[in-house]
């Protein structure tokens, strides 16, 4: 079994973000960058964090924790660059704290009062694991800070 069909078959990549553990399927996992320099600018999106650069690529990097409205972590040492669905050759990153492992399984549907960003959930063991949506986690994300403008803008 070579390691696209091991993706293939039901896998994900377990992480976590901030203090909650989430998983993503692995075929949208391009790779696990080691901790490389932020670059840091001004703009008006309070959902990215900077850029990265990973092989000649310029990729924005997603404040995951503010995201997920969940509190500031301690420390993020890896990012994970992922490919956001439907756009193949879009590549973003997200920081996550500590290890990241495989796991497989059968996703279940979330329950009835989740947030949109949640596909389902996974159950490893006796922890049951939201697989992110991650291309809904950033669209609602980009949504709230258009609200936002356009709140603002109004007399």
């Amino acid at each position: 079994m070579t390691a696209g069909d091991n993706a293939s078959q039901n896998s994900f990549v377990l992480l976590r973000i901030g203090a909650q553990r989430f998983a993503l399927p692995a075929e949208m996992v391009s790779e696990l960058a080691p901790p490389v320099k932020l670059h840091k600018f001004p703009h008006g999106s309070s959902s990215i964090s900077g850029v990265i650069i990973r092989r000649r690529r310029i990729l924005p990097v997603y404040d995951a924790v503010s995201l997920l409205r969940g509190k500031d972590a301690a420390a993020q040492h890896i990012y994970l660059v992922a490919r956001c669905a439907g756009r193949e050759k879009e590549l973003s990153a997200i920081p996550v704290n500590g290890e990241c492992e495989i796991a497989t399984g059968e996703v279940q549907p979330p329950d009835g009062n989740r947030p949109a960003y949640v596909a389902g959930t996974l159950q490893i063991g006796e922890e049951s694991v939201d697989v992110l949506d991650l291309a809904t986690l950033i669209a609602s994300a980009s949504s709230d800070v258009v609200g936002a403008g356009r709140a603002e803008s109004q007399p």
